[in-house]
């Protein structure tokens, strides 16, 4: 339901989307994108720049960049911002000692200007794994104000899991 909810905010003629999927290093974002794209996914390395890729998706042309989060990558998150449809921010769901630092990340992104028009994704990944925050507690931690604003929270058990992938 999250990427339809972008997609019938679009007009019918505009059939092309530019999606920025941000969160930190190690959420699985380079993963997510990789499984929608029916890629392979054993040789993942972390993403030191970005990667981009264009998919088609029920008639719709979806341009997705897919950034690195490293802490040292992140000043340089907003030279994507420029023309942005729609932000897919990536949580690990396991990752319990960094959810307060995904949490301001989250914040300083919304504050963006150049983002104000984009449709926010939330994908709340790795619920597979032993400890992982479910999504009421990904919702608390991303603050509620952000969810109540018509903001998708989609969990994702696990994005190496097409069928669970593809209700995002």
């Amino acid at each position: 339901m999250g990427l339809l909810t972008i997609l019938k905010k679009m007009k019918q003629k505009e059939r092309e989307l530019r999606l920025l999927m941000l969160g930190l290093d190690n959420a699985g974002k380079t993963t997510i994108l990789k499984k929608f794209n029916g890629e392979d996914i054993d040789t993942i390395s972390p993403t030191l720049g970005f990667n981009i890729k264009t998919l088609e998706h029920r008639g719709f042309k979806l341009n997705i960049w897919d950034v690195g989060g490293q802490k040292s990558l992140r000043s340089y998150w907003r030279n994507y911002f420029e023309s942005t449809d729609g932000l897919i921010w990536v949580v690990d769901s396991a990752d319990r000692q960094r959810m307060q630092d995904c949490q301001r990340e989250l914040q300083n992104l919304l504050v963006e200007e150049r983002l104000a028009g984009a449709t926010l994704l939330i994908f709340a990944n790795k619920q597979d794994l032993p400890g992982a925050l479910s999504s009421n507690a990904i919702r608390e931690g991303t603050g509620d104000s952000v969810i109540e604003d018509g903001v998708v929270l989609h969990s994702l058990g696990d994005s190496r899991s097409a069928s669970r992938l593809s209700r995002g």
